[in-house]
Protein backbone atom coordinates (compact mmCIF):
# COMPACT_ATOMS: atom_id res chain seq x y z
CA UNK A 1 0.00 0.00 0.00
CA UNK A 2 1.37 3.53 -0.97
CA UNK A 3 0.95 6.19 1.14
CA UNK A 4 0.02 9.32 -0.28
CA UNK A 5 2.39 12.46 -1.13
CA UNK A 6 3.27 15.28 1.17
CA UNK A 7 2.75 15.82 5.00
CA UNK A 8 1.48 12.66 6.67
CA UNK A 9 1.47 13.99 10.22
CA UNK A 10 -1.25 13.34 12.66
CA UNK A 11 -2.49 15.76 15.11
CA UNK A 12 -4.44 14.60 17.99
CA UNK A 13 -6.16 17.37 20.19
CA UNK A 14 -7.27 16.06 23.46
CA UNK A 15 -7.37 14.65 26.77
CA UNK A 16 -3.86 13.59 28.60
CA UNK A 17 -4.95 11.38 32.13
CA UNK A 18 -3.13 9.48 35.17
CA UNK A 19 -5.31 6.23 34.96
CA UNK A 20 -5.94 4.69 38.19
CA UNK A 21 -7.03 1.32 37.19
CA UNK A 22 -8.63 -0.98 39.85
CA UNK A 23 -9.76 -4.76 38.69
CA UNK A 24 -11.69 -6.55 40.99
CA UNK A 25 -12.85 -9.95 40.16
CA UNK A 26 -15.70 -9.84 42.66
CA UNK A 27 -18.88 -7.79 42.63
CA UNK A 28 -18.15 -4.62 44.57
CA UNK A 29 -18.85 -4.87 48.58
CA UNK A 30 -20.61 -2.18 49.64
CA UNK A 31 -18.89 -0.38 52.85
CA UNK A 32 -15.95 -2.66 53.34
CA UNK A 33 -13.08 -4.03 51.27
CA UNK A 34 -12.98 -5.84 48.18
CA UNK A 35 -9.75 -7.26 46.57
CA UNK A 36 -8.36 -5.65 43.80
CA UNK A 37 -5.43 -5.63 41.52
CA UNK A 38 -4.28 -1.82 41.21
CA UNK A 39 -2.06 -0.01 38.66
CA UNK A 40 -0.61 4.20 37.67
CA UNK A 41 -1.01 4.38 34.47
CA UNK A 42 -0.49 6.95 31.11
CA UNK A 43 -4.02 7.58 29.76
CA UNK A 44 -6.71 9.78 28.23
CA UNK A 45 -8.66 9.28 25.52
CA UNK A 46 -6.61 11.92 22.93
CA UNK A 47 -2.75 10.76 24.12
CA UNK A 48 -4.46 6.94 24.10
CA UNK A 49 -5.54 7.52 20.11
CA UNK A 50 -1.83 9.33 19.61
CA UNK A 51 -0.42 6.44 20.92
CA UNK A 52 -2.03 3.97 19.29
CA UNK A 53 -1.66 5.44 16.04
CA UNK A 54 1.81 5.86 16.12
CA UNK A 55 2.03 2.03 17.33
CA UNK A 56 0.17 1.34 13.88
CA UNK A 57 2.49 3.40 11.56
CA UNK A 58 1.87 6.84 11.78
CA UNK A 59 5.52 8.12 12.13
CA UNK A 60 4.88 11.57 12.97
CA UNK A 61 2.08 12.09 15.97
CA UNK A 62 1.51 15.06 17.40
CA UNK A 63 -0.58 15.92 21.25
CA UNK A 64 -1.99 18.88 21.81
CA UNK A 65 -3.35 19.08 25.62
CA UNK A 66 -2.86 20.48 28.94
CA UNK A 67 -1.77 18.83 32.40
CA UNK A 68 -0.98 19.79 35.77
CA UNK A 69 2.53 20.17 37.04
CA UNK A 70 2.67 16.76 38.88
CA UNK A 71 2.24 15.07 36.20
CA UNK A 72 3.81 17.06 33.51
CA UNK A 73 7.06 15.07 33.23
CA UNK A 74 6.03 11.77 33.70
CA UNK A 75 3.36 12.27 30.80
CA UNK A 76 5.71 14.04 28.15
CA UNK A 77 8.03 11.19 28.82
CA UNK A 78 5.40 8.50 28.41
CA UNK A 79 4.35 9.90 25.60
CA UNK A 80 7.66 10.51 23.86
CA UNK A 81 8.45 6.37 24.58
CA UNK A 82 5.33 5.67 22.48
CA UNK A 83 6.45 7.98 19.58
CA UNK A 84 4.31 10.91 19.82
CA UNK A 85 5.36 14.45 20.15
CA UNK A 86 3.82 15.68 23.30
CA UNK A 87 2.61 19.82 22.76
CA UNK A 88 1.28 19.94 26.40
CA UNK A 89 0.54 23.48 28.15
CA UNK A 90 1.39 23.61 31.81
CA UNK A 91 -1.31 24.50 33.87
CA UNK A 92 -0.34 26.59 36.96
CA UNK A 93 -3.65 26.74 38.74
CA UNK A 94 -4.95 22.39 38.65
CA UNK A 95 -3.96 19.23 38.60
CA UNK A 96 -3.78 16.79 35.68
CA UNK A 97 -6.75 15.04 35.09
CA UNK A 98 -7.21 11.72 36.84
CA UNK A 99 -9.47 8.71 36.32
CA UNK A 100 -10.34 6.05 38.55
CA UNK A 101 -11.43 3.04 36.11
CA UNK A 102 -13.09 0.31 38.08
CA UNK A 103 -12.43 -2.70 35.85
CA UNK A 104 -15.37 -5.96 36.72
CA UNK A 105 -14.98 -9.36 36.07
CA UNK A 106 -16.38 -9.18 32.64
CA UNK A 107 -13.73 -6.12 32.16
CA UNK A 108 -15.96 -3.82 32.01
CA UNK A 109 -15.17 -0.42 33.27
CA UNK A 110 -16.66 2.09 35.16
CA UNK A 111 -15.07 5.74 35.02
CA UNK A 112 -14.56 8.05 37.92
CA UNK A 113 -13.14 11.24 36.46
CA UNK A 114 -11.57 14.41 37.46
CA UNK A 115 -11.17 16.11 34.82
CA UNK A 116 -8.49 18.40 36.01
CA UNK A 117 -6.39 20.13 33.59
CA UNK A 118 -7.15 18.71 30.54
CA UNK A 119 -10.63 20.36 30.02
CA UNK A 120 -8.73 23.74 30.71
CA UNK A 121 -6.97 23.82 27.64
CA UNK A 122 -7.44 27.14 26.32
CA UNK A 123 -7.31 29.24 22.91
CA UNK A 124 -3.98 30.67 23.89
CA UNK A 125 -2.61 26.80 23.88
CA UNK A 126 -3.24 26.75 20.31
CA UNK A 127 -1.84 27.98 16.72
CA UNK A 128 -2.63 27.38 13.37
CA UNK A 129 1.18 26.46 12.96
CA UNK A 130 0.72 23.54 14.98
CA UNK A 131 -0.73 22.50 11.52
CA UNK A 132 2.44 22.80 9.95
CA UNK A 133 3.20 19.63 8.14
CA UNK A 134 -0.17 17.76 9.51
CA UNK A 135 -2.35 15.78 6.93
CA UNK A 136 -5.19 14.69 9.50
CA UNK A 137 -6.44 16.23 12.92
CA UNK A 138 -8.55 14.17 15.50
CA UNK A 139 -10.35 15.90 18.26
CA UNK A 140 -11.30 14.06 21.53
CA UNK A 141 -14.64 14.46 22.25
CA UNK A 142 -14.25 15.34 25.70
CA UNK A 143 -12.88 18.57 24.97
CA UNK A 144 -16.32 19.90 24.10
CA UNK A 145 -17.48 19.23 26.99
CA UNK A 146 -16.65 22.47 28.96
CA UNK A 147 -16.35 25.87 28.11
CA UNK A 148 -12.88 26.57 27.73
CA UNK A 149 -11.63 23.51 26.08
CA UNK A 150 -14.36 23.52 23.69
CA UNK A 151 -14.02 26.73 22.56
CA UNK A 152 -10.17 25.83 21.74
CA UNK A 153 -11.48 22.45 19.89
CA UNK A 154 -13.37 24.49 17.72
CA UNK A 155 -10.64 26.97 16.89
CA UNK A 156 -8.67 23.77 15.85
CA UNK A 157 -11.62 22.53 13.59
CA UNK A 158 -12.10 25.92 11.93
CA UNK A 159 -8.44 26.42 11.60
CA UNK A 160 -7.94 22.94 9.95
CA UNK A 161 -10.84 23.11 8.00
CA UNK A 162 -9.53 26.49 6.54
CA UNK A 163 -6.47 24.30 5.83
CA UNK A 164 -8.31 21.72 3.75
CA UNK A 165 -7.42 19.16 6.19
CA UNK A 166 -9.91 16.09 7.15
CA UNK A 167 -11.09 16.55 10.53
CA UNK A 168 -12.31 12.97 12.71
CA UNK A 169 -13.84 13.79 16.31
CA UNK A 170 -14.54 10.76 18.48
CA UNK A 171 -17.82 11.49 20.90
CA UNK A 172 -16.20 10.13 23.80
CA UNK A 173 -18.05 9.74 26.79
CA UNK A 174 -21.89 9.02 26.95
CA UNK A 175 -22.13 10.29 30.35
CA UNK A 176 -20.85 13.61 29.38
CA UNK A 177 -22.95 13.74 26.18
CA UNK A 178 -25.95 13.20 27.65
CA UNK A 179 -25.25 15.66 30.37
CA UNK A 180 -24.60 18.55 27.14
CA UNK A 181 -27.27 17.48 25.09
CA UNK A 182 -26.71 15.39 21.37
CA UNK A 183 -28.09 18.25 19.56
CA UNK A 184 -25.57 20.69 20.94
CA UNK A 185 -23.02 18.37 20.12
CA UNK A 186 -23.71 17.68 16.65
CA UNK A 187 -23.94 21.10 16.02
CA UNK A 188 -19.90 21.83 17.80
CA UNK A 189 -18.17 19.31 15.90
CA UNK A 190 -20.32 20.44 12.52
CA UNK A 191 -17.94 20.47 9.78
CA UNK A 192 -15.94 17.11 10.47
CA UNK A 193 -15.05 14.54 8.18
CA UNK A 194 -15.55 11.73 10.37
CA UNK A 195 -17.22 10.79 13.20
CA UNK A 196 -15.93 7.76 15.33
CA UNK A 197 -18.43 6.40 18.39
CA UNK A 198 -19.43 3.77 19.79
CA UNK A 199 -23.07 2.28 20.17
CA UNK A 200 -24.16 3.82 22.84
CA UNK A 201 -22.82 7.31 21.63
CA UNK A 202 -24.92 6.80 18.27
CA UNK A 203 -27.67 5.51 19.90
CA UNK A 204 -27.48 9.10 22.20
CA UNK A 205 -26.93 11.26 18.73
CA UNK A 206 -29.48 9.99 16.71
CA UNK A 207 -32.12 8.06 18.91
CA UNK A 208 -32.57 4.75 16.85
CA UNK A 209 -31.78 1.91 18.66
CA UNK A 210 -29.88 0.00 16.15
CA UNK A 211 -26.24 0.73 15.38
CA UNK A 212 -26.27 0.57 11.78
CA UNK A 213 -29.60 2.54 11.78
CA UNK A 214 -27.78 5.05 13.91
CA UNK A 215 -24.25 5.00 11.98
CA UNK A 216 -26.83 5.47 8.45
CA UNK A 217 -28.14 8.46 9.89
CA UNK A 218 -25.68 10.19 11.86
CA UNK A 219 -23.97 9.68 7.87
CA UNK A 220 -26.15 12.49 7.02
CA UNK A 221 -23.97 14.74 8.70
CA UNK A 222 -20.74 13.20 8.22
CA UNK A 223 -19.12 11.93 5.14
CA UNK A 224 -17.88 8.90 6.91
CA UNK A 225 -19.10 7.72 9.93
CA UNK A 226 -17.48 4.50 11.96
CA UNK A 227 -19.77 3.02 15.01
CA UNK A 228 -17.48 0.83 17.15
CA UNK A 229 -19.19 -2.27 18.51
CA UNK A 230 -16.74 -3.89 21.01
CA UNK A 231 -16.58 -7.52 20.77
CA UNK A 232 -18.49 -7.13 17.54
CA UNK A 233 -16.15 -5.39 14.86
CA UNK A 234 -17.57 -1.89 13.76
CA UNK A 235 -19.75 -0.66 10.98
CA UNK A 236 -19.62 1.91 8.55
CA UNK A 237 -22.02 4.32 6.88
CA UNK A 238 -21.97 6.74 4.60
CA UNK A 239 -24.51 9.27 2.63
CA UNK A 240 -27.11 7.94 4.55
CA UNK A 241 -26.94 4.61 4.20
CA UNK A 242 -24.23 1.56 5.83
CA UNK A 243 -21.27 0.79 3.81
CA UNK A 244 -19.74 -2.29 5.73
CA UNK A 245 -20.02 -4.47 8.75
CA UNK A 246 -16.29 -5.03 9.67
CA UNK A 247 -15.63 -8.38 12.50
CA UNK A 248 -13.34 -8.15 15.38
CA UNK A 249 -10.89 -10.85 16.30
CA UNK A 250 -11.82 -13.06 19.38
CA UNK A 251 -9.65 -12.76 22.45
CA UNK A 252 -10.31 -13.02 25.74
CA UNK A 253 -10.40 -9.58 27.13
CA UNK A 254 -9.06 -8.53 30.59
CA UNK A 255 -9.22 -5.01 30.48
CA UNK A 256 -11.72 -3.03 28.08
CA UNK A 257 -10.15 0.70 28.48
CA UNK A 258 -9.13 2.58 25.65
CA UNK A 259 -10.19 -0.11 23.25
CA UNK A 260 -12.37 2.45 21.33
CA UNK A 261 -9.24 4.61 21.50
CA UNK A 262 -7.03 1.64 20.12
CA UNK A 263 -9.12 1.35 17.03
CA UNK A 264 -9.40 5.60 16.47
CA UNK A 265 -5.99 5.68 16.17
CA UNK A 266 -4.77 2.42 14.29
CA UNK A 267 -8.18 3.61 11.97
CA UNK A 268 -6.85 7.23 11.03
CA UNK A 269 -3.12 5.39 10.88
CA UNK A 270 -4.80 3.12 8.32
CA UNK A 271 -6.44 6.41 6.64
CA UNK A 272 -3.29 8.41 6.59
CA UNK A 273 -1.14 5.80 4.69
CA UNK A 274 -3.97 5.42 2.06
CA UNK A 275 -6.13 2.45 3.32
CA UNK A 276 -9.97 2.73 2.36
CA UNK A 277 -12.55 2.81 4.97
CA UNK A 278 -13.10 -0.65 5.48
CA UNK A 279 -9.21 -1.66 5.40
CA UNK A 280 -8.94 1.31 8.05
CA UNK A 281 -11.98 -0.34 10.34
CA UNK A 282 -10.05 -3.80 10.14
CA UNK A 283 -6.83 -2.01 11.16
CA UNK A 284 -8.97 -0.66 13.84
CA UNK A 285 -10.70 -3.46 15.00
CA UNK A 286 -7.41 -5.86 15.31
CA UNK A 287 -6.00 -3.26 17.73
CA UNK A 288 -9.22 -2.78 19.43
CA UNK A 289 -8.75 -6.42 20.04
CA UNK A 290 -5.60 -6.61 21.43
CA UNK A 291 -6.10 -3.27 23.78
CA UNK A 292 -8.32 -5.70 25.72
CA UNK A 293 -5.96 -8.29 26.19
CA UNK A 294 -3.84 -5.81 28.60
CA UNK A 295 -4.35 -3.44 31.70
CA UNK A 296 -4.83 0.42 30.60
CA UNK A 297 -5.62 2.13 26.87
CA UNK A 298 -1.67 2.41 25.49
CA UNK A 299 -0.28 -0.04 23.84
Amino acid sequence: MTGPAGPAGLLVAGDVVTDVVARHHKPLAAATDTPARIRTLPGGAGANVACWAARSGCADVRLLGRVGADGADWHDRELRRAGVRPLLALDPDAPTATVIALVGPDAERTFLTDSGASLRLAPEDWSPGLLDGVARVHLSGYLFFAGPSRETAGCVLRDARAAGLAVSVDPASAGFLTELGAERFLAEVAGAECLLPNADEARLLTGCADPGEAAAALSRRFPLVAVTLGGAGAVLAADGRVTASVAAPSVRAVDSTGAGDAFTGAFLAARLAGADPVRAAESGCRAGAEAVTRVGGRP
